[in-house]
């Protein structure tokens, strides 16, 4: 895995470059609800753990980082994504959240403001689509971005002055650790996801076609489209069950495509082009402490909140 490091480009280091950090803010909700105690309760006896562990989250991240530019995604589409009206099927192995665990998601999402950080959000895309938009326009204004989640999905969005960082755990990659972590490079992982599917977001790929299958053909065709207008050409590749596999391709070729307009994150979601959009604003105090009430934050919490000022 490529560990942090200068990498040349443009006649800038990644140090000399502005950075903007884009947080996969659902991901570290359902953290915390998971792994924080559920003692926690807001004034009207509300459980309110994840957001007491969210919280926590970002106030490391601002500590650690102090953004000049960041934003945090949030996923309002798990049923009305247009991938939904694509493939019905399409993430409905989940469940909705409960409404304990919903409530605590608005109240993540007034924190987040009322620390002046920007809030994506849309019944229509998702947190990815949003953070790849966001990354995008970033991208033509000369800012690199560093993606705070574990999704491997991210993956694709990665360019040459690019990270991901799986803040949990501690690591971080560019383009040549996604090549490392799935064995294809990131301009290939929404056709790799299509061909071996995504169990998480209930995408079956190709029937027999796994991981590993999957990325030693995309090293050969180079695309999926490729691969699919070539696909006679597998039965003679150094690959076990050459044979069953191109009947298959044959056979889900059309699913497949479309199992790729599905894994592909959209770059043409509603984020607003404009730099200060994710510019980070000045903490709303007032709503701050209203929320610190309400929440019943602890007096360390509210220490580190309210010293938070952008730099």
């Amino acid at each position: 895995m490529d560990a942090l490091k200068p990498m040349h480009g443009g006649g800038q280091t990644d140090a000399q470059r502005a950075t903007a950090y884009l947080v996969d803010g659902s991901l570290y909700v359902f953290r915390a609800w998971h792994s924080m105690p559920d003692s926690f309760f807001d004034a009207d006896g509300q459980p309110s753990h994840a957001v007491h562990g969210f919280t926590r989250f970002l106030c490391e991240l601002l500590e650690q980082v102090k953004p000049a530019h960041v934003a945090v995604a949030f996923d309002a589409a798990l049923t009305s994504s247009f991938r939904n009206a694509i493939y019905p099927a399409y993430k409905a192995n989940r469940e909705l959240p409960p409404p304990d665990l919903e409530r605590q998601f608005v109240r993540c999402r007034e924190v987040t403001e009322a620390l002046g950080i920007a809030v994506l959000i849309d019944h229509s895309y998702e947190a990815d689509d949003l953070i790849g938009t966001a990354l995008w326009n970033l991208r033509g204004q000369g800012l690199r971005s560093v993606i705070v989640s574990a999704d491997k999905d991210f993956g694709q969005l990665l360019g040459e002055h690019d990270e991901q960082w799986d803040y949990a755990r501690g690591l971080r990659w560019g383009p040549t650790g996604v090549f490392e972590k799935l064995g294809v490079h990131p301009h290939q992982v929404a056709d790799y996801l299509a061909l071996c599917g995504d169990a998480v977001d209930n995408i079956p790929g190709v029937p027999g076609i796994g991981a590993k299958t999957a990325a030693a053909l995309l090293a050969h065709f180079g695309t999926l489209d490729a691969l699919l207008e070539r696909v006679d050409e597998v039965a003679f590749l150094r690959v076990r069950g050459a044979a069953a596999c191109a009947q298959k391709l044959r056979e889900h070729a059309e699913a497949t495509r479309l199992y790729r307009r599905l894994t592909r994150i959209a770059l043409d979601a509603p984020v607003s082009p404009d730099l200060d959009a994710l510019r980070r604003r000045s903490i709303d105090a007032a709503r701050l402490e209203d929320l610190c009430e309400r929440l019943r934050f602890g007096p360390l919490t509210r220490s580190r909140l309210k010293a938070l000022a952008p730099v």
